[in-house]
């Protein structure tokens, strides 16, 4: 059974196949969503800046600007989730996808259950609880403040997607504690997610290299090999 979205969030997605965003508009809005569609990538570019959806679905093959330009000039103001659709579904290309920023991938053809589970992932990783967060959690140069989802280095922010801070933030608000692989991945990602690794790898590396003065040698994020990662407990939290 599917489950009804929370409120009235808004989806667009952004394919130069009609059939494709029928598809995905007849799916999303049936259980709830707000679904705007774009043929055109630059179109579909100035709608992401002026509607602000709360997630975007965008092909990477598109006459024009392909979807990794797309993504790439995207990240350059906004911080929405993305998946990418692709009928490819090469390791390469996804590896591409997700080091330009996106949280995740579609390959195409795909069912209807498999496109409501994922957007719903990725809304969700969207949602870290905040009843009874603490107002800030403190460690070496980092502040990370919950309520407004925000990153900081001696006071400067620092630019994350939604799912590289869900991570820093589980890390971060477990510390001292090695959180293990699929433990990691579900809270993060979701259940349907706990044997992706490969996507736990790619994020923890992505967050090194934002954080870390040295992502060769991290003072803030360590792992256990084989098993999980962890935040040592220097941190002060407030």
């Amino acid at each position: 059974m599917s489950a009804v979205p929370r409120g009235s969030e808004t989806i667009l997605a952004i394919d130069d196949d009609v059939r494709m965003l029928r598809l995905i508009r007849l799916n999303l809005e049936r259980v709830g969503y707000t679904v705007r569609t774009e043929q055109a990538p630059e179109e579909g570019l100035v709608s992401a800046e002026m509607e602000s959806p709360d997630l975007v679905l965008l092909d990477v093959m598109m006459p024009g600007m392909d979807g990794f330009t797309l993504l790439s000039r995207l990240r350059e103001f906004s911080n929405v989730p993305v998946i990418m659709l692709t009928a490819k579904g090469e390791e390469a290309d996804k590896v591409r996808g997700l080091d330009l920023g996106a949280d995740d991938y579609l390959t195409k053809p795909f069912g209807p259950r498999e496109l409501l589970a994922r957007v719903r992932a990725a809304l969700r990783r969207m949602e870290v609880g905040q009843s009874g967060a603490t107002a800030r959690i403190s460690f070496g140069e980092l502040t990370i403040f919950p309520a407004r989802r925000r990153v900081e280095r001696n006071g400067r922010p620092i630019h994350l997607t939604p799912t590289e801070y869900r991570l820093l933030y589980e890390l971060a608000a477990n510390r001292d504690r090695v959180l293990l692989h699929d433990e990691l991945l579900t809270r993060v990602w979701g259940p349907e997610y706990r044997d992706e690794v490969d996507y736990l790898w790619t994020y923890v590396r992505y967050l090194r290299n934002k954080i870390e003065p040295d992502p060769a040698s991290p003072r803030y994020i360590h792992s256990q090999a084989g098993v999980g990662y962890y935040i040592a407990d220097h941190a002060e939290t407030a």
